[in-house]
């Protein structure tokens, strides 16, 4: 096994809790903030499509201000165990391959660029980093995610 732990079905891996550590960077100013919280994929209702949906929520801290936070995602399965991930209006977001357990996705926002690579340590451990760059952006999002509420 290499530096990276591949995952055949993404869909199957991801399925169940999750607890989510997120470290925000602005390049610019130098701020940082941080996100706690559970990260829940649950199979999409009847008629939804076959694939998960993802419902984070947790803490926010940003400037020494803590606040709720939460987002929902959609991962519809795509083929041969890919996933096609989209905002939960249905808007797409990237696509997701984690067949050799490492994968680049890019999201172009109006003017700004999102870059995204994720990561897959072992059965129980992956990682996203996001690099956002753009006209009044400079942004770094680094998540680590441990399977379970008290996972190490």
């Amino acid at each position: 096994m290499g530096e990276f732990w591949p995952v055949p079905d993404v869909l199957a891996y991801l399925g169940g809790t999750w607890r989510a550590e997120r470290v925000v960077r602005d390049l610019a100013s130098g701020d940082d903030g941080r996100f706690t919280g559970v990260v829940v994929f649950e199979p999409l209702q009847d008629g939804e499509g076959d694939g998960l949906l993802q419902r984070e929520s947790g803490d926010f801290t940003w400037r020494g201000v803590t606040r709720p936070a939460e987002r929902t995602l959609r991962f519809l399965a795509g083929p041969d165990g890919t996933a096609d991930v989209r905002f939960a209006d249905g808007r797409f977001f990237h696509d997701l391959d984690l067949r050799s357990g490492r994968h680049i996705a890019d999201h172009p926002c109006s003017a700004d660029l999102y870059r995204g690579e994720f990561t897959v340590r072992d059965a129980d451990h992956w990682r996203t980093v996001w690099r956002v760059r753009g006209p009044a952006k400079d942004l770094e999002l680094v998540t680590d995610y441990a399977r379970g509420l008290n996972a190490d």
